[in-house]
């Protein structure tokens, strides 16, 4: 075992099951916002910011592209803190979602090595400030967690690493609002209209 994944699997097939998994969780796809943060450093078994490897970064975008291409869902990619944690994306997905568009390359010592091979395999790639995804997954605890939507549902994928990285993940839901009379799903509706039969405190 290396960081918790078999020797013999690689980084591509590691980061391949853990989105497969939170994909089918998540159920994501067309029109849906995957947020990627990933420290090739911790994922070579260095400390995060100090051993950035293009290489690493390389193998994971093409497994991260392959699964994207397979199901539909857009991909953005979190730069590290020199670029204030900004979002690498295709110009068509900041456009759709009329993000605010802020101005950088980034390299690996500013905007870290998966940014920086994210942005160069690009069409037409830009940077965002910030984002609300659907979902997440954060490899070497980047913090993603500033650019999922509300509400957050952690999800533990059964791979815990992705070489020396641990690895983070969630999925978010729209918030459950109204109170304890609130029904959430439409199967609920006939049931609690039996048991409340003619309630004198029903709503307008």
């Amino acid at each position: 075992m290396s960081g918790g994944s078999p020797l013999e699997v690689s980084l591509g097939e590691q980061v391949s099951q853990i989105l497969h998994e939170l994909v089918e969780a998540a159920g994501l796809g067309p029109g849906k916002v995957l947020v990627v943060g990933t420290s090739t450093s911790e994922v070579a078994g260095k400390r995060i910011g100090t051993s950035g490897a293009l290489g690493v970064a390389e193998e994971l975008l093409q497994a991260i592209g392959e699964v994207r291409a397979k199901f539909g869902f857009d991909t953005v990619f979190q730069c590290c803190e020199h670029l204030n944690r900004a979002l690498v994306m295709e110009r068509s997905v900041l456009e759709r979602l009329r993000l605010t568009e802020v101005a950088a390359v980034p390299v690996p010592k500013a905007g870290g090595s998966m940014a920086a091979a994210a942005y160069r395999s690009m069409k037409e790639p830009c940077l965002a400030e910030a984002i609300e995804a659907h979902a997440g997954i954060d490899i070497g605890e980047t913090m993603i967690g500033m650019h999922l939507r509300r509400v957050a549902v952690p999800f533990r994928p059964t791979l815990r690493y992705v070489g020396h990285a641990r690895v983070n993940a969630a999925y978010t839901r729209p918030k459950l609002i109204g109170g304890e009379r609130a029904v959430y799903r439409l199967d609920e509706e006939a049931g609690r209209a039996d048991r409340d039969g003619d309630s004198s405190d029903l709503c307008d």
